[in-house]
């Protein structure tokens, strides 16, 4: 949520419309459930509380009687959003209204509950491990109150994505969680989520199904006492005599996610050009013009120490490189992204038999070459095709094109960054090393995929800005930690 939340605001709805839009919905339940009444909102210092101001504003102008309990300081409110919604209830909290403030931020400033309706919006989705104090102890007051409950988004203490409960939780007789019901409510007790309300707050499908910024939240934190070769470690596969650019920039791409190792297996007629592109690269020669079945056990003895690999970048068409990669394919077991030439001269049931994650990375004709099947123009059909595919070949299929496609046969997801300047050779081989760098750290198949596509073409989208359409691909390697960067 936390990542559509934050795609819907780059797409230009502001985190402000949705609070408003939950916290009327909040309203609403409770409009449904009784006439005008006491109501005690509990409020936390981040989104979960903002929802909740908002609600008491609805509920006043229904002539409610509303208690606002903050856990915190004013000072302590996260967003910017709460705080305004917190500074409208200080200028309407007056005579005219029935309103009334309190700011807990000890257990002895707590109190039993005389209310009709409480409303939990503490935490919801923000949990992390035990509940502190004050919190813990007004979960327990309102466990024993003889009042309705409504949790906000999720009961405070239930973990979001578990369903879990490690200390304590607030045993709501409704939930009203927001946009889609969070896989925690779903695996829960229902004696903690009561009756589920699934809130539309104006999220539009595209905030889910294209990527965005908020993909970025996805992305693995790297551990402050981490060491060397931690952070994943690459095989680049590829190159032939007449092609040394192509794994050269795979190989620099796939550094630039972040892994700590980046390692390329090529001919030794190009072994000298690439390592000359950049020191950080390590660079292993094989057989001289192109890649044999012979060079396939030092290929695979190399394997050993790479937690993804990148094969087919500027490997050439040759039929004993074919049967050097299917050789490969029958014996490794990692996560592989399978780029460019190696999608023309591999073997689909190979593929399809492969114990470990695979990510294809075809444009259209590529796309044919290997499946047999055209690509249609209209993109629901596009997206159809695609997932077909991946599901038939149980593997991650990332089709390139103006708009990406990203299906892994269950789910899809498009992306929509990059501009006409990436036709410029060699973007293709930066996007297979960023997808096999992501891989290498741990992510899924899937997400790899989709956040490789996204960074790619959000690169390629800053280098325009620098240089118009006149970038080289090699020129969108340094515009790659500034989207990791989210700027």
């Amino acid at each position: 949520m936390r990542v559509i939340d934050a795609n819907a605001e780059a797409m230009g709805i502001p985190k402000s419309s949705l609070m408003e839009n939950a916290g009327k919905c909040i309203a609403e339940k409770l409009f449904e459930i009784s006439k005008a009444c006491k109501v005690s909102i509990f409020a936390g210092t981040g989104g979960n509380g903002g929802d909740g101001f908002v609600a008491a504003r609805h509920l006043l102008n229904k002539g409610y009687n509303v208690d606002i309990h903050l856990f915190g300081h004013p000072l302590q409110i996260k967003s910017p959003e709460s705080q305004k919604n917190w500074n409208v209830l200080q200028e309407i909290s007056n005579e005219t209204n029935s309103i009334i403030i309190n700011q807990i931020e000890d257990t002895s400033q707590l109190k039993s509950i005389d209310s009709d309706i409480i409303v939990d919006a503490i935490l919801g989705t923000g949990i992390k491990g035990r509940l502190r104090e004050p919190i813990s102890s007004a979960v327990d007051i309102i466990n024993n109150s003889s009042s309705v409950v409504i949790a906000v988004d999720i009961p405070t203490g239930l973990d979001p994505q578990t369903g879990t409960v490690d200390d304590k939780v607030i045993e709501a007789d409704f939930t009203v969680t927001f946009h889609r019901e969070k896989s925690g409510i779903k695996k829960a007790d229902i004696e903690y989520v009561g009756s589920v309300h699934v809130c539309d707050i104006g999220i539009p499908i595209e905030a889910e199904l294209f990527t965005g910024p908020g993909d970025l939240l996805r992305l693995n934190n790297r551990e402050m006492n981490s060491h060397k070769g931690q952070n994943g470690s690459v095989l680049i596969v590829g190159g032939n005599r007449n092609y040394s650019g192509a794994p050269a920039l795979a190989a620099l791409s796939s550094l630039r996610s972040g892994v700590d190792l980046s390692v390329v297996a090529c001919p030794n007629s190009v072994a000298s050009p690439i390592r000359s592109y950049s020191p950080d690269l390590i660079v292993d020669s094989l057989s001289d013009n192109y890649i044999t079945f012979d060079d396939t056990s030092r290929i695979l003895e190399l394997s050993e120490d790479a937690d993804a690999m990148v094969l087919g970048c500027g490997m050439g068409r040759e039929e004993e490189s074919g049967l050097a990669l299917n050789e490969m394919i029958e014996k490794i077991q990692m996560p592989i992204v399978i780029d460019a030439d190696a999608l023309k001269i591999l073997d689909l049931d190979l593929i399809s038999k492969y114990n470990g994650e695979v990510i294809l990375t075809p444009h259209k004709t590529e796309f044919k070459a290997f499946f047999g099947i055209d690509i249609p123009e209209k993109i629901e059909q596009k997206i159809d095709v695609v997932s077909e595919a991946s599901k038939e070949c149980k593997s991650t299929i990332l089709l390139k094109g103006v708009v990406d496609i990203i299906s892994n046969g269950k789910s899809v997801k498009l992306n929509s960054t990059g501009n006409p300047g990436m036709t410029v050779g060699g973007t293709g081989d930066i996007l297979a090393g960023l997808v096999g760098g992501l891989l290498a750290q741990g992510h899924k198949a899937y997400e790899a995929a989709y956040l490789g596509s996204f960074i790619n073409g959000a690169a390629g989208d800053l280098a325009r800005k620098d240089y118009g359409y006149n970038f080289l691909a090699s020129d969108i390697l340094k515009y790659i930690p500034r989207v990791f960067r989210g700027n």
